[in-house]
């Protein structure tokens, strides 16, 4: 299993990918990460158990209930539900789980990077999607300068 930087870039290098936690309200933040993805190229498949479709996509219930599968899973999910999510996509066969978290708690829960770790699949837990993605706009570079100068940037 990999970890840090090499498990953020192999996430990245993984062009299916669900967005599981995909809010139904088109303001919120998992929204734009969705939005963002997609129009860098990413074949992001929504999934919220609350929602038909997202911006007109089919929305899916289940990772697991994607067809054809996913290489890897975002979950912007809440703690609560993140470790039956992480479940959900060891079953799906996920090998790339990214933990969202901006404030807060997020996805980042000990149950659901545990549920990664046991089933083999590299997980990010708890970094923002946008510092690592180019041309993600000033203050995503802002974020990623602060984080390098203070040693907290991953390894």
């Amino acid at each position: 299993m990999t970890s840090g930087l090499q498990s953020i870039h192999e996430f990245l290098a993984c062009r299916r990918i669900a967005a599981a936690g995909v809010a139904r309200d088109s303001r919120h933040f998992s929204r734009t990460i969705f939005r963002e993805l997609r129009a860098r190229g990413y074949d992001v498949v929504p999934v919220n158990p609350h929602a038909s479709e997202i911006d007109g996509m089919r929305c899916y219930a289940r990772v697991t209930d994607i067809d054809p599968p996913v290489e890897a899973a975002l979950l912007t999910t809440t703690g609560a539900a993140s470790e039956a999510v992480a479940q959900d996509c060891a079953d799906a066969g996920v090998k790339h789980v990214w933990l969202y978290r901006a404030v807060g708690q997020g996805a980042v829960t000990p149950g659901a990077v545990a549920v990664c770790e046991r089933n083999g699949i590299s997980v990010v837990p708890g970094e923002c999607i946008f510092m690592f993605l180019r041309d993600a706009g000033w203050i995503h570079a802002v974020h990623r300068l602060w984080r390098k100068a203070v040693g907290s940037y991953p390894a």
